[in-house]
């Protein structure tokens, strides 16, 4: 079972601490078992977190063996952080441990320098102050999360359950991750950032949005290779007024959403399904099997077979 260790800081901010305990929590394994156990963590038994004081039931040693170490957000970012838990977030990168910041828990994590020289993010307020306090980070305010592998970030509030729903599927596929997302009544990713956009695959229009009826279409139709015009037609509107529309309230061009829609179709199948990649290459609308590869590749960073091997 994969182990979750969230930090509690002083003055940690209640919902960023609880985003990641009902995230992971939530999250069952295709035969009924949990697929993650939590420990939360704190340098004293005692934490402030402004409106009540909460009791960790692990000290620093909690964060020692876990595959996953939270740092949720806090109202004083630039607090400085005290040696301890400096060195045991230190200790856990040198053994491989994944971390992840949530909201303005990107500035404790910022300080062990283990961001130095990456990209990062946090809430949009506090980007700037980011920036000028860590200016050996690259800093981007537009997205929802950044991904740099061992170590990652996510802007403020529900962006931290965008996070947790992408370490879930790191860790045990689409379909698990899914099933979380549907219990914490949340898409599986989200296509808008804090800019209004995200560099990672297809996520599902939210229900009663106005371009709802046209992505079902598209959803459903994912083996066609319906041109722009064709796809403007169908939604009654002009090429020009599409393309507006669309990136105005997915965050991408029609064309795009419907490639990752398909990557994403193309995920549930290998999962789910023993079909040839070939046939499900051409299952999703993909006119060669080198095209579906090159494609799927460039999306999720394997190749259809390893991604089959690792979540099949």
């Amino acid at each position: 079972m994969h182990t979750v260790a969230v930090l509690a800081l002083d003055q940690v901010i209640p919902f960023d601490l609880s985003t990641p305990i009902e995230a992971f929590t939530r999250t069952r394994l295709p035969d009924g078992r949990p697929g993650y156990q939590i420990r939360v963590c704190a340098e004293r038994p005692e934490v402030d977190a402004g409106a009540f004081t909460l009791r960790a039931p692990w000290g620093l040693d909690g964060l020692t063996g876990a595959d996953t170490v939270i740092v949720p957000g806090t109202a004083t970012p630039t607090s400085p952080l005290s040696p301890a838990v400096r060195d045991a977030l230190l200790a856990a990168a040198r053994d491989g441990t994944r971390i992840a910041s949530i909201c303005t828990g990107t500035f404790p994590l910022a300080a062990t320098g283990l961001l130095d020289g990456l990209r990062a993010t946090t809430h949009w307020v506090a980007a700037d102050l980011l920036a000028a306090t860590h200016p050996e980070i690259e800093v981007d305010p537009a997205v929802l999360y950044v991904d740099n592998g061992r170590i990652l970030t996510s802007a403020g509030a529900a962006a931290g359950l965008d996070l947790c729903l992408h370490m879930i599927r790191r860790d045990y596929g689409s379909a698990v991750a899914a099933d979380a997302a549907r219990l914490s009544v949340m898409p599986l990713e989200r296509e808008g950032g804090q800019a209004q956009f995200i560099v990672h695959d297809y996520a599902p229009a939210l229900q009663g949005h106005a371009l709802e009826p046209l992505l079902a279409w598209l959803q459903e139709n994912l083996a066609a290779e319906p041109t722009l015009a064709e796809i403007a037609s169908r939604a009654g509107m002009s090429t020009r007024t599409l393309m507006r529309r669309f990136r105005e309230q997915t965050g991408t061009t029609p064309l795009q959403w419907l490639h990752r829609a398909r990557i994403r179709q193309a995920q549930h199948l290998l999962e789910t399904t023993d079909h040839s990649v070939e046939r499900i290459g051409a299952q999703v609308g993909f006119g060669s099997p080198t095209a579906f590869r090159d494609r799927f590749r460039r999306t999720t960073g394997v190749s259809p077979r390893t991604y089959r091997r690792s979540f099949a």
